[in-house]
């Protein structure tokens, strides 16, 4: 079941496989995967060498992978090519609210200069941040509870960072919209969906979206999950064009979704889709 994608430097695709509580490796046109971290054979577990629902990944420039390990609240480390990891953030098996603590996180960001990590931590409502080193964290946005409010966030799984505003674009699941939460901000400012939480699937509207990804032209790309699509919205326009699957309809042939989760963008501007139901990864060349 894959979750989320990375890409390293040579586009080899990285899979969170989260049902089967590993982390999958394909390079281009492999016909099959090898596993990077977690059991291979998909058992899951709370130590160093096992995961339990790994959810969100981000990879360095040598390929050492952080993730978050969802089912045992936690955030790991794991080098390339190590048999175990470490723990870099939560505590293992302990979902709580204190600041040093997760409920199932999700979505990560990694600051490759300072090392600092922001971390969605979805079942909290809330983002955030780690400095290097430290096994306590700040709330940088949310933490005001589940709702609809613009001081509130509603199941975050994912987020980016949107360095021309020095902001979050963090996706409220639960409330069917995105929104930017600009660093030093209490509040939010929509940018797509229902601003009160409603949802819908017109092409002003989401059902459960899960995840975005910005091109270097500040449009986004949302996995509109329960509506079987990719939406694009172009930078400023609170109307999007479904670029992949068909709205509001499930399938299993090469332009269809299934509950898409996760898309991000080579560098090349091509789309790969995490068709999480359908049990693959597409990818759609450039729109």
């Amino acid at each position: 079941m894959a979750y989320s994608l990375a890409l390293d430097s040579s586009n080899a695709i990285y899979i969170t496989d989260y049902k089967n509580n590993r982390i999958q490796k394909w390079v281009s046109d492999a016909l099959s995967g090898t596993t990077e971290a977690g059991q291979a054979n998909g058992v899951s577990g709370s130590s160093l060498a096992a995961l339990f629902m790994p959810a969100s990944i981000v990879l360095d420039s040598n390929n050492n992978i952080y993730f978050t390990d969802s089912g045992n609240h936690r955030v790991m480390y794991w080098a390339d090519g190590a048999l175990s990891g470490s723990v870099i953030a939560g505590i293992t098996g302990s979902a709580g609210h204190a600041n040093n603590q997760f409920s199932f996180p999700s979505g990560l960001i990694r600051n490759a200069a300072s090392g600092t990590l922001y971390i969605a931590d979805t079942g909290n409502d809330r983002i955030m941040q780690y400095l290097s080193g430290e096994s306590t964290g700040t709330v940088v946005a949310g933490g005001n509870g589940r709702g609809t409010s613009n001081t509130q966030l509603n199941a975050p799984y994912s987020f980016v960072f949107d360095s021309f505003t020095n902001s979050f674009i963090i996706v409220n699941y639960g409330a069917h919209n995105v929104v930017r939460w600009i660093l030093g901000a209490t509040s939010w400012i929509l940018l797509a969906g229902s601003a009160s939480g409603i949802s819908g699937s017109t092409s002003t509207l989401l059902c459960n979206p899960l995840s975005v990804v910005l091109d270097p032209m500040n449009n986004m790309y949302i996995s509109d999950t329960a509506n079987h699509r990719i939406q694009l919205f172009l930078s400023g326009d609170s109307n999007g064009t479904t670029i992949v699957g068909i709205t509001g309809s499930s399938g299993i042939g090469s332009t269809r979704l299934n509950r898409p989760y996760w898309a991000i963008l080579d560098s090349q501007l091509n789309l790969y889709v995490a068709d999480t139901f359908n049990h693959r990864v597409q990818k759609f060349e450039r729109y």
